[in-house]
């Protein structure tokens, strides 16, 4: 069974960049331009792992972020929060998320991010 992981990002290149990493690794993704009823979009994929942008319309990623981790059948899904903003670890913590990785962001290090994630995350 393969991995799910869902990409939060209105950056169509970065979504199908990200896409095509994870998809030629054997994952399962699926990506939204807009963090809009987050919870019931998450609920119905129902991902391993959330990538969420920073700057995504309409609330924002801390918002969506912490919305995730704060609701019970969602708050175990880790997140790797990612945003080109110089303070992203801070921005990552006041989300809910210890995870972050900065844009723009080396290819490398976003694999084994995501593998590292999923490992520490694995039942």
């Amino acid at each position: 069974m393969s991995r799910r992981i869902m990409i939060f990002d209105d950056d169509n290149d970065i979504l199908s960049i990200c896409s095509f990493i994870l998809e030629s690794q054997g994952w399962e993704v699926f990506t939204q331009s807009n963090c809009n009823n987050v919870l019931q979009v998450v609920g119905e994929v129902n991902p391993d792992l959330i990538v969420m942008d920073n700057w995504i319309p309409d609330s924002g990623g801390i918002v969506a972020t912490q919305t995730i981790k704060s609701n019970p059948s969602t708050s175990h899904i880790p997140v790797i929060y990612f945003s080109a903003n110089h303070d992203i670890k801070n921005l990552a913590i006041q989300a809910g998320t210890e995870y972050f990785l900065a844009k723009p962001f080396d290819i490398h290090q976003f694999e084994e991010l995501i593998h590292h994630v999923l490992q520490a995350h694995s039942s």
